[in-house]
């Protein structure tokens, strides 16, 4: 296939591009390269969207998939313009926080979206799910006949730049002192790894799958994956484990100023109250087009192996620095004796 990628240097469209290129596609990649480069092997345009239509005056020919993440509802409708003609299949990464629900556990694609930010206002960070809505709304208005609209969760794996997923096998491997955490043992995490979501993206692309998926990974217990992070590291709970888990009361931790999900100083994964489904949506669909996941400690591991390789002790987008955190557990300690 000739596969055009509008980004390819981050994270999820890196990875498709590696893995098109890996299996023999022609594949180009838009994008700035401001802070990376695209995988080897692609032929890299570079290109600045917000120049609009200007960016793409290097692209041409017919494509026999384009593949967009944007997060700009004012670019993407751009690339739609220039490229929907010429494109045989279209797929554009969304996101479950389109959806106006997260309450619900194992709802599916027909839940009700958030309202789409009106035409020609540009995206924020503020408007992340309305702003992705208002881009699914126009992908099918232009080439909804030829549209995957794959809406991600959380996405996890080697080169995840977010620190979220990787916080806690990082943070039981860096050291034996305390290790604080939201006392949510039966909440439901949900992470899809990078490369099982990019070959997906590709497979779907080579079949021509059109429609709107959750692309979503399998739920996990909280305590699973905490359970599953201290193994990896090698502090395993048990008689013999020389490292404490503090488990901590929700309502004190968000007292004491402690963020959810991610940020600084959050403990990520944490979701408040009305969350309950956020990480718990069906992938039903997804799985029975041809959705393929490996088992989530094979991703925990090899999150851990990249967070090593990272630095272990770095400063980190998301989690609680070490400071904060032995202040914190001392703070409970001393309150709950």
């Amino acid at each position: 296939m000739r596969i055009l990628v509008l980004g390819g240097t981050a994270f999820l469209s890196a990875e498709i591009a590696r893995q098109a290129v890996a299996t023999g596609h022609d594949v180009t990649c838009l994008a700035r390269g401001t802070s990376a480069s695209p995988p080897d092997g692609v032929t890299w345009v570079r290109g600045d969207r917000t120049a609009g239509a200007a960016a793409f005056a290097e692209i041409d020919g017919r494509w026999d998939e384009v593949v967009d993440v944007s997060r700009d509802p004012v670019q993407a409708r751009v690339a739609l313009d220039v490229l929907g003609p010429s494109a045989a299949h279209w797929t554009f990464v969304s996101s479950c926080s389109v959806y106006a629900d997260h309450s619900l556990p194992g709802a599916d694609e027909s839940a009700a979206l958030l309202e789409p930010l009106p035409v020609g206002q540009p995206g924020t960070p503020e408007t992340y799910g309305e702003s992705k809505s208002a881009i699914e709304h126009m992908t099918l208005a232009a080439v909804g006949e030829k549209a995957h609209i794959v809406r991600a969760g959380l996405i996890g794996g080697p080169g995840d730049g977010t620190d979220r997923y990787g916080y806690w096998p990082a943070r039981f491997a860096a050291n034996n002192d305390p290790v604080l955490v939201p006392d949510i043992p039966d909440d439901a995490t949900q992470i899809i790894d990078v490369r099982d979501l990019a070959a997906w993206i590709l497979q779907s692309a080579q079949v021509g799958l059109t429609g709107t998926y959750n692309a979503l990974g399998d739920v996990v217990p909280f305590k699973d994956y905490l359970a599953g992070s201290q193994r990896v590291s090698g502090t395993a709970a048990g008689p013999t484990s020389a490292q404490d888990v503090v488990r901590a009361d929700e309502d004190w931790l968000a007292g004491q100023g402690v963020e959810y999900w991610s940020g600084p100083d959050s403990l990520p994964l944490w979701l408040p109250a009305g969350h309950e489904g956020f990480q718990a949506r069906s992938n039903q669909a997804a799985r029975e087009r041809g959705m393929v996941l490996r088992p989530w400690q094979e991703t925990l591991s090899a999150t851990l192996e990249d967070e090593k390789q990272k630095g272990l002790n770095r400063d980190r987008k998301a989690g609680l620095s070490r400071d904060t955190e032995q202040r914190l557990v001392a703070l409970w300690r001393h309150e709950k004796r």
